[in-house]
């Protein structure tokens, strides 16, 4: 065997006959099952010590990176702290037991979370109303969408099957959009990502569904003709949808609902600091105005007198979720927006904003700059300054792993060769900052005076540099290929 004792597999600490228990004989009979049930060889598990399988756990664990590692300035994404005290009181015996099929005057506590959480996010919105039914936000994107669907068909519209979408939009935005049995539309953006109004105005007329934007947009950009853009759409029948990826941009400063959105969904995970990652669980709560309430997936709680109680809008486009969405994470949205207050929310949008500008106009003269204008929580540089030794972005985020500093999103979004998408968050200090910046800085220099050294980073992670373009056509993801 090879390499470091703690960095070996669990089956390379494998020894025969080595046990962790020694268990009593069954006091029970045995079962007999039938044959095709049961294997024809013993299963291949490791056999180790309990103290083995404990020191393998520990030490896998620590080679993990998350927001609790380290700095994670993952632009687009808002990978912010998820406060301890969400988990605590989510996790109360009160509400990790209940269950969901309980009656509805024994889980009052639990639908007046629900009821105000709701109010909540209608309020930070200006939305009129809100359903929690959804899993993630991609579901949201989804649902929003079907309500589009629904109102037009309601309305005996049925030639609008066309939704808008612009070039530097998110992936999900086409997706769910094809998904949901739309033709996508895409439109150009200027160079500062904001939608092109001229090139919106030459895509409208009757077929148009609806149009989905993300404000502030992908590169950071604050959608100045936004109130322009809610009125063409309008008038031509369309209705406009707001994705919540960038919300935490305006908190405190702008709601969407005021922008002339008519549906929104949120990402929680983003804005409202619930786990984020490994594939979830997710949130994507869709937010409507009055007039397109009675079309939410239900079932939504409602409060009649003091009572709380789960009904279906009658005209919901249905359930996206066998119960009522993951109740564990909007508890814990709940505890954080109640736990800042208003009067603190309202700081979010201003501190992200101030984070990401800080950041940019410090590293603007070594680092390239292609949109010159104020941004808001997050920006994009196309590379270093001087790209004359060949470094690419993607040895900059490789070398910036050597600093225990999570890489910002890289190439994307796709307006830039070299974007490289920054987003600090509200919570980081400002001695966090500087020493990105300070790396930054420095990872600049080393690639003029030593680029192949930038090349072959990183240098001191648990692996060095992967093939990756080998990995994902070839993966090995078995330890017996491995033999």
């Amino acid at each position: 065997m090879t390499g470091k004792y703690y960095d070996k597999l669990i089956f390379e600490l494998s020894k025969p006959g080595r046990i962790g228990h020694n268990l009593p004989k069954d006091e029970f009979p045995s079962i007999s099952l039938p044959k095709p049930f049961l294997r024809q060889t013993p299963a291949n598990l490791p056999e180790v010590t309990e103290l083995d399988v404990v020191r393998h756990y520990t030490n896998v664990s620590l080679k993990n990176f998350g927001v609790e590692t380290g700095f994670y300035p993952l632009g687009s994404c808002t990978m912010k702290y998820n406060p301890k005290i969400n988990d605590e009181l989510a996790t109360l015996p009160g509400f990790s037991n209940i269950h969901p099929l309980q009656p509805s005057h024994v889980s009052q506590g639990f639908l007046q979370i629900y009821f105000e959480l709701a109010t909540y996010l209608s309020k930070i919105t200006g939305m009129d109303a809100y359903s929690l039914n959804t899993y993630a936000g991609a579901q949201g994107e989804l649902a929003g969408l079907m309500i589009i669907k629904k109102y037009h068909r309601d309305r005996n519209d049925f030639k609008r099957n066309k939704i808008i979408i612009p070039d530097s939009a998110h992936g999900t935005n086409p997706a769910s959009a094809t998904v949901a049995g739309f033709e996508v539309l895409e439109v150009k953006s200027n160079l500062d990502g904001t939608i092109n109004v001229a090139a919106l105005k030459d895509a409208l007329d009757d077929t148009v569904a609806g149009l989905m934007l993300t404000n502030p947009n992908t590169v950071g950009m604050f959608e100045k003709d936004i109130l322009e853009v809610a009125d063409l759409i309008h008038d031509c029948g369309g209705l406009l949808y707001y994705d919540g990826a960038n919300l935490n941009a305006l908190l405190g400063i702008a709601r969407p609902g005021d922008m002339g959105f008519d549906i929104t969904h949120l990402n929680l995970h983003k804005t409202f600091s619930t786990p984020h990652g490994g594939g979830g669980p997710g949130s994507g709560p869709v937010g409507v105005k009055d007039f397109l309430k009675d079309y939410l997936p239900g079932p939504v709680v409602y409060k009649s007198t003091e009572t709380y109680m789960f009904e279906t809008p009658k005209d919901s486009i249905g359930a996206l979720s066998q119960f009522y969405g993951n109740a564990s994470v909007y508890l814990r949205a709940y505890v954080y927006i109640r736990t800042l207050g208003e009067e603190n929310i309202g700081k979010i949008g201003p501190l992200a904003t101030l984070n990401a500008n800080y950041i940019k106009e410090s590293l603007k003269h070594v680092f390239k700059l292609p949109i010159k204008a104020h941004a808001m929580h997050e920006f994009v540089f196309d590379g270093l300054t001087d790209q004359s030794t060949g470094i690419k972005t993607l040895d900059v985020a490789k070398r910036l792993l050597d600093y225990g500093i999570h890489a910002p999103t890289i190439y994307f979004p796709l307006t830039f060769s070299q974007s490289l998408m920054i987003e600090p968050t509200e919570g980081e200090s400002l001695e966090t900052l500087d020493y990105f910046i300070e790396t930054m800085q420095t990872i600049a220099q080393d690639a003029l005076t030593k680029p192949e050294f930038i090349k072959s980073a990183p240098h001191h992670t648990v692996v060095r540099r992967l093939d990756e373009a080998k990995a994902a056509r070839n993966p090995i993801v078995k330890f017996k290929d491995l033999l």
